[in-house]
């Protein structure tokens, strides 16, 4: 299971790299895993500011379509319009190619809410 040091996690599974105020975002190796082969990826928020915990798109695989919620309050300036030809990239390459959105963020005291690679470890029991 590929976990990072360097990123930040959540409970719900996604990974986050902040580079200044910008937070780049996706979900990490063990979702991809569980989900299985993904079909597709829907985030129709670009443009909006949502609050940390809120549901910015889904990602659809074969068995199952699971929500994605922001980890950061903030507004979603990118896609990675890859993703609609290619979502399969998130299986493949879920930290690199694979990212989902970027998010300009409005308060970044939450990263403190964060998991370390250490505590998402613990969290999936790897």
């Amino acid at each position: 299971m590929n976990i990072p040091s360097e990123l930040k996690y959540t409970k719900d599974h996604e990974w986050i790299s902040i580079d200044g105020e910008i937070a780049t975002i996706g979900i990490t190796d063990f979702a991809q895993s569980e989900l299985g082969d993904i079909v597709y990826v829907e985030v129709e928020t670009v443009d909006e500011t949502l609050a940390a915990e809120e549901i910015f798109g889904t990602v659809e695989a074969v068995k199952t379509v699971s929500d994605l919620f922001l980890p950061l309050s903030g507004e979603i300036i990118e896609f990675n319009e890859t993703l609609e030809d290619d979502p399969e990239k998130v299986n493949n390459d879920p930290y690199g190619d694979g990212w989902m959105i970027k998010v300009k963020c409005s308060d970044l005291s939450e990263v403190d809410n964060l998991l370390s690679a250490d505590e998402y470890k613990a969290l999936i029991g790897a």
